[in-house]
């Protein structure tokens, strides 16, 4: 439909994507039912001079509609440096992950805990080690599948990471970084995210 199709001219246009390779992107998806170029164009420069809704205009002597994205709800954001020629087996990812994590989820969510939280990692050997599922089952966290060899079912490899690197700025401090890294991540609609779901960009 009209608005998903301007949602994801959105959030391309502010991934720096040009409009030629938007539509040519949903002419793939969408077949005969993509939109013009002509539209694509239209609504990526609308995009880039800062509009955020993506409904149509109001017409005269119509209602108003009232449109806001819904940010992410932010959930820990964790960033750690590792040492140089540090290797990261499954103790180092138990110690300065994943308990770091759970710590900072029972202080955001006192009443429910870990209750209901699902955890998505790739097959890398540090997360599939029997202590890891151990840690994370006795800890109450569900552990999501991820079939061996689909990177392209992790998202953030291919647009998240690439968004917060080219749009973030020097930081002194880790801290400042961890802000910094948020302050991003809830200017992006909750749309994005499942837009890049479904097309699995």
């Amino acid at each position: 439909n009209n608005e998903f199709n301007r949602y994801y001219i959105k959030i391309r246009t502010i991934l720096g994507i040009d409009p030629k390779a938007i539509h040519e992107e949903l002419v793939t998806e969408l077949g005969p039912n993509d939109p013009s170029y002509t539209t694509v164009t239209t609504w990526a420069k609308r995009f880039r001079e800062g509009r955020e809704e993506v409904n149509d205009d109001p017409r005269f002597g119509g209602p108003v509609p009232e449109l806001t994205d819904e940010n992410i709800e932010l959930g820990p954001v964790l960033i750690h440096c590792v040492d140089e020629g540090k290797i990261i087996d499954y103790n180092y990812y138990i110690e300065n992950f994943l308990k770091l994590v759970i710590k900072e989820l029972l202080k955001q969510r006192r009443s429910a805990g870990t209750k209901g939280i699902e955890l998505l990692h790739d097959n890398a050997r540090p997360h599939i080690h029997s202590d890891v599922i151990n840690y994370l089952t006795e800890e109450g966290i569900n552990i999501m599948p991820h079939p061996p060899h689909s990177s392209d079912l992790a998202p953030c490899d291919y647009w998240l990471n690439d968004y917060i690197k080219r749009n973030l700025t020097d930081q002194p401090n880790e801290k400042s970084l961890a802000r910094a890294v948020s302050t991003l991540m809830k200017k992006i609609p909750k749309e994005a995210f499942k837009i890049k779901l479904l097309t699995n960009c």
